[in-house]
């Protein structure tokens, strides 16, 4: 029997990424951890906050990083899971209330379905033009009680739902699907890029104590916050590292070029101080800090997160982020750390999008749906994702 073999595309502002994955047939469950078996990367090119500027110089740069990782892999890459992270990206509240249909008031599986179905009917004509990627329920009551756990098998008269559903535009997600199909590669599933992430980047103790995880990309920041093992807020701002860079270049009047390795601590000079580089850092991080805070605030999270604030992307390597972090958010920070076994080819954090799609791609070896926060899913969330937690 041969491998299932899973293939992630991660088309970010800054680089694609691919990542390729070998699942052995017939290892299911807490065994199931895909190998890492190509990798490829790719300078970006035509894109803008994540959305396709110039069609035809986005499909060159994923086709370079995939013949990459095809060459590595020595396989051809016929379909794939991709990550959407634009901020176009949104999160949408919903409610949902359905009589169970069972003469017994019994709840089951098909129950479920139409109460996440009524919870979306409730809001699509509010979302002209966009798409939703993920339909997530939060909470369940029936009678008015809440739910401990799973509401199938249990009786009652009214069943509700509480639920979070993620969106995009819905052209953003069409010029990336016809983007990548016109490079021969069937796209299976479009997956938020910051739920794709945190598969690889938090535990499962993270995720159930509350946390949120912080990616700091070239132009745009995004978070998701847990509690209770479930993602409760997704979000992305338009604001990222390289504004880090511009303020430096202004503030400094040194090239881009220059701003950029300050930035990173790869140059000094005489004709700027420490103490000046480090006020222009610290009051854009405290910035992006605050957009977060807001949000946390919004959904009542605030200083509420045990786990704290695990920070990634290029951002989160700049010696004052975990600082400031801690600082403005009054949280735990840390840098996150990227685990995926050993002798892979996958280094460092930024990979973390692309092999937490191909950790999304491996529970449908079966032709089952993957995560239950897909449309047409067949499993839960929670299910789905404990598979592959530590």
């Amino acid at each position: 029997m041969a491998d299932h073999i899973i293939t992630g595309i991660d088309v970010g502002t800054y680089h694609v990424k691919v990542a390729i994955a070998r699942v052995p047939r017939g290892v299911t469950g807490t065994n199931l951890k895909p190998e890492i078996i190509g990798t490829g990367v790719a300078e970006s090119r035509g894109l803008k906050s994540g959305y396709i500027m110039q069609e035809s110089e986005v499909a060159r740069s994923i086709k370079s990083a995939l013949v990459q990782a095809e060459k590595a892999a020595g396989i051809t890459v016929k379909r794939a899971h991709v990550a959407i992270g634009s901020i176009g990206l949104e999160e949408l509240y919903s409610h949902g209330e359905i009589i169970p249909s069972r003469a017994d008031s019994e709840v089951t599986n098909t129950d479920l379905e139409k109460l996440m179905q009524d919870s979306e009917e409730r809001i699509i004509d509010h979302i002209p033009n966009r798409r939703i990627l993920h339909a997530i329920p939060l909470r369940y009551t029936i009678d008015g009680n809440e739910v401990l756990g799973r509401p199938q098998g249990l009786r009652g008269t009214k069943l509700e739902v509480d639920s979070l559903f993620i969106t995009t535009y819905e052209q953003h997600v069409s010029d990336l699907i016809r983007t990548i199909e016109g490079l021969g590669v069937y796209v299976e599933d479009v997956i938020a890029s910051p739920l794709a992430a945190s598969f690889v980047l938090l535990s499962k103790a993270q995720k159930r104590a509350g946390c949120v995880l912080v990616n700091i990309g070239s132009e745009t920041t995004s978070m998701v916050v847990f509690e209770d093992t479930t993602p409760i807020s997704v979000k992305i701002f338009p604001v990222g590292s390289s504004d880090i860079t511009n303020d430096l270049a202004l503030g400094l009047r040194v090239p881009l070029e220059d701003a950029e390795k300050i930035k990173r601590g790869a140059m000094t000079s005489a004709t700027f101080s420490k103490k000046r580089v480090d006020e222009i850092l610290g009051e854009r991080l405290k910035g992006i800090f605050l957009l977060i805070d807001t949000q946390l605030k919004k959904i009542k999270r605030d200083g509420l997160l045990p786990a704290g604030v695990i920070l990634t992307g290029g951002g989160s390597n700049l010696m004052q982020t975990v600082d400031v972090a801690k600082t403005t958010l009054e949280l735990p920070a840390r840098t996150a750390a990227l685990d995926v076994g050993k002798n892979v080819k996958v280094r460092d954090a930024s990979w973390a999008v692309a092999y937490g799609l191909c950790m999304w791609g491996a529970s449908d070896t079966e032709e089952t749906s993957t995560l239950g926060i897909v449309k047409h899913t067949k499993h839960t969330f929670l299910s789905w994702l404990s598979q592959f937690l530590p």
